[in-house]
């Protein structure tokens, strides 16, 4: 278990160490080829190239695939401080159309926190324009204040 006397002092080493752990253990991430780009209390930053199993029948990325990118980051985002949380609610906006190929980022971030919710916002960028291709909004909710399982220090 682990407690939080057992956390590590240092914020953003344990916010990496978590990052490292959902991420190891989120399927869909694996599937789909998600990499961790940076990670810190309250916020994350994962990226992917669009494989062609992501594509929908019209040849661009499924939203779906979109959404589930947004969602990873905002789980690694929210369980940064070693306390289990899961997403309560999301939505998310498609701006743009994305290709086969194409390099995402999608960057959480945390802009409000009580003692057990949070609203977590995240951009899906394309990496070679710079152009926004989706915006998803995540609310959190902490169930527990420390992971029943974690990573190795």
């Amino acid at each position: 278990m682990n407690a939080p006397a057992d956390r590590a002092e240092d914020p953003a080493a344990e916010a990496w160490r978590w990052a490292r752990f959902m991420l190891s253990g989120d399927r869909p991430a694996g599937a789909f080829g998600f990499e961790l780009v940076a990670a810190g209390p309250g916020a994350a930053e994962l990226a992917m190239t669009v494989p062609p199993v992501a594509l929908n029948a019209f040849g661009t990325c499924h939203g779906g695939v979109l959404f589930t990118l947004a969602d990873a980051a905002l789980s690694i985002a929210c369980n940064s401080r070693g306390q289990q949380s899961v997403a309560q609610t999301c939505s998310i906006a498609f701006l743009r159309p994305v290709q086969p190929g194409d390099r995402l980022i999608a960057r959480a971030s945390e802009r409000a926190r009580t003692a057990r919710t949070a609203i977590y916002d995240c951009a899906v960028v394309n990496g070679a324009t710079g152009k926004v291709v989706a915006e998803f909004r995540g609310h959190s909710r902490t169930i527990a204040d420390h992971m029943p399982i974690g990573p190795a220090t």
